[in-house]
């Protein structure tokens, strides 16, 4: 089942947190997390700021117990009544007992009231376990709670920890397991573009049976897509079909119940990203620098995992023509809180303002921007589908390495990775190696306007 509510953190934000709340002595300490939430239907709430309560403050600390001061719960409530964010009142078990105790219940019947009195909001309480678990629960203003059904956190590696499922937090799936299949029945995944590498992308997605998945792309079937796009048919072509909407048609086949939505949209619409909002992790498989900004700004905003993918073939001039120089592609895995793609120089405002040049004035500026799958051939039906397939099955991997942690190093040292068919190289870049900027879109969430763009906002929209 889709987890109708879900908390998620970044891992510098956990980590931070399992430190204070078990820092060694084998008591109880306490924190505030002050939380924002993505727009839309679903219940995604994110961690945006965390108030940490000192050790010296509290009173009654022991392995069971906590009583700490009201003055932090009143920080909490003036930071976050002006935006109405959700606070979270957060404590330690270091016992390891995964459930809310009578003593916690009492506490949130004292304290929990007094947050509804100052603004309504989406509040409630949470417990960190030593080996980093965390359960949680919102209340209403009548004193009525509701466990939050997934606690995720996504770093180099990502974290799912589920409410029911508390007592066998520690027992992760296995990569390519029916177990890892489980667990992927209760996650969403979101397909940006459903072309050459969406197409082949969203089929494995689909095949390997997450419970729902968003497809994203505006475009129609030419006759010349006939040749990498999955499942479509002359017809398709001839008709000029949605691709999203033909690929939503076939793989809702695969299945009895529905569960592929498809979003006849461009990703720089609102719709679109109400609909990424949704998701569980991001799948970026666009051939445009601005596609690829707003899903890097949808991954910081909402706290996603993204892995973007991408292919291209260098050619080079020779006495007789052109020949291929290279045949290249690159996987981007990119968590919220880490190095972005802009960070890591696939986009920067200069290209950006580039890309925006070629599409209103395409002649005066064919010379300095050279797009396509072949660079410097003008080939309108590349055979390329075999380099889609090899780039979108690595993308594909990534997320389950970093979901269920398969490889024998640190998925750290695989932020980046690069194939060079040509040459037959295959290169990997850590995570450590970008510069990392801060960004107050980090946990943004629903604020306005969306991603911090303008076009995007509810006035516009």
């Amino acid at each position: 089942m889709i987890p109708r509510s879900t908390l998620t953190l970044t891992a510098a934000a956990h980590a931070r947190l399992l430190t204070h709340l078990f820092p060694g002595d084998g008591k109880e300490a306490a924190a505030v997390l002050i939380c924002s939430r993505v727009p839309g239907s679903r219940l995604r709430i994110l961690v945006r700021e965390i108030i940490e309560v000192p050790y010296e403050a509290c009173t009654n600390r022991t392995d069971r117990t906590l009583a700490w001061p009201g003055s932090y719960v009143e920080q909490a409530i003036d930071i976050a009544e002006r935006d109405r964010y959700g606070i979270l009142l957060l404590h330690s078990h270091p016992s390891g007992y995964a459930a809310f105790s009578d003593t916690d219940d009492e506490s949130d019947r004292s304290i929990i009231p007094c947050i509804f009195a100052a603004f309504e909001g989406l509040h409630g309480s949470a417990v960190m376990l030593p080996n980093g678990g965390i359960f949680a629960r919102l209340y209403d203003r009548h004193g009525n709670h509701t466990p939050v059904d997934l606690v995720s956190v996504a770093g180099d590696d990502i974290r799912y920890w589920w409410h029911d499922d508390l007592p066998n937090a520690e027992q992760r799936p296995v990569a390519f397991t029916s177990d890892m299949t489980n667990e992927l029945s209760r996650l969403t995944a979101c397909v940006i573009g459903m072309s050459g590498t969406g197409s082949p992308t969203a089929e494995q997605i689909c095949r390997l049976g997450f419970g729902h998945v968003i497809g994203i792309d505006f475009d129609r079937i030419e006759h010349k897509n006939l040749n990498r796009i999955l499942n479509t048919t002359l017809a398709d072509a001839v008709s000029g079909r949605s691709k999203v909407v033909t690929f939503s048609e076939r793989a809702n086949q695969y299945r009895e119940a529905r569960y592929f939505e498809g979003v006849d949209a461009s990703v720089m619409t609102r719709e679109a990203v109400l609909a990424v909002a949704q998701a569980d992790v991001i799948f970026c498989c666009v051939d445009s620098l601005r596609g690829r900004m707003v899903a890097d700004r949808m991954a910081t905003a909402f706290l996603l995992p993204l892995i973007d993918i991408g292919v291209v073939i260098p050619t080079r001039k020779t006495g007789d023509g052109v020949a291929i120089a290279e045949v290249c592609g690159r996987i981007d895995y990119v968590f919220p809180g880490g190095s972005s793609l802009r960070d890591r120089g696939v986009y920067s405002p200069e290209t950006l303002q580039a890309e925006s040049l070629a599409e209103v004035a395409p002649v005066a500026h064919a010379e300095q921007v050279k797009a396509g799958y072949i660079q410097g051939l003008p080939e309108q039906a590349p055979s390329v589908i075999a380099l889609n397939m090899r780039a979108s099955s690595s993308g594909v991997l990534e997320f389950i390495a970093r979901a269920y942690p398969y490889r024998h190093e640190p998925n750290s040292l695989y932020a980046r990775t690069d194939f060079m068919l040509a040459e037959n190289i295959q290169d990997f870049t850590a995570e450590d190696t970008f510069k990392t900027k801060l960004t107050p879109l980090l946990a943004s969430g629903s604020a306005e306007p969306l991603l911090g763009l303008p076009a995007l906002s509810a006035e516009v929209a």
